[in-house]
């Protein structure tokens, strides 16, 4: 009868410990899935967050070829007619070369046939600029302005002791803009102090520093 009992507490004994293993085993498990499960939802994470990082940089990036795109459609429709305007200057440039030839000539001088042609071609120039005005092609006014490298391409310096040095005094090509660029620049002459002046100067300056 002991002997039944003690075989009965020892296989209660054994069925104790094979289920703390099982429950250790379970819980083990149960811990690993945890953690697997974890770092699969991490990672889909950083995969949710690593794809919406993507997106969003396609999305600027299509607005950037998008906002490039109406740059470049505006400044076509715009600016289009650059070319196009800058050889029509020549038929300006032309009219102007054409009076000066006919002012010029000794047989035409003073003759009613002179006055006409040039009122004529001065008629078809103010039709010509108001054409130009039309389209935001202006003429740059530049007599007595100061040098603007932006505008104007100094030709020839001139002496001239009533303005300041580096004042157009002369504009030998009409300079021009199409809206808010320059078409061409204007050829002009710009005062200079006379060379006279300069070493009267530079004689008393020295004078000055001897005594």
């Amino acid at each position: 009868m002991e002997k039944e009992q003690n075989q009965n507490n020892e296989n209660n004994n054994s069925e104790d410990i094979n289920e703390k293993d099982i429950n250790s085993e379970t819980t083990s498990q149960l811990e690993g899935e945890t953690i697997e499960t974890e770092s699969k939802e991490k990672n889909s994470e950083e995969r949710i967050l690593e794809l919406e990082d993507k997106l969003s940089r396609t999305f600027a990036e299509m607005e950037n070829q998008r906002r490039r795109f109406e740059k470049e459609k505006d400044e076509a429709f715009e600016y289009g007619g650059f070319a196009f305007a800058k050889e029509a200057l020549n038929l300006i440039d032309n009219l102007e070369r054409s009076k000066q030839i006919l002012k010029n000539d000794e047989t035409l001088k003073d003759t009613e046939a002179l006055k006409k042609t040039l009122d004529h071609f001065d008629i078809i120039n103010k039709d010509l600029i108001s054409i130009f005005s039309k389209n935001n092609i202006e003429p740059i006014d530049c007599l007595n302005k100061k040098l603007d490298p932006n505008l104007h391409q100094a030709m020839i310096e001139v002496e001239d002791d009533q303005k300041e040095p580096g004042t157009i005094v002369q504009e030998i090509q009409k300079g021009f803009t199409i809206k808010d660029r320059l078409l061409r620049p204007s050829l002009v002459s710009v005062s200079k102090k006379t060379q006279n002046i300069d070493k009267k100067n530079k004689e008393n300056k020295e004078n000055l520093e001897e005594k």
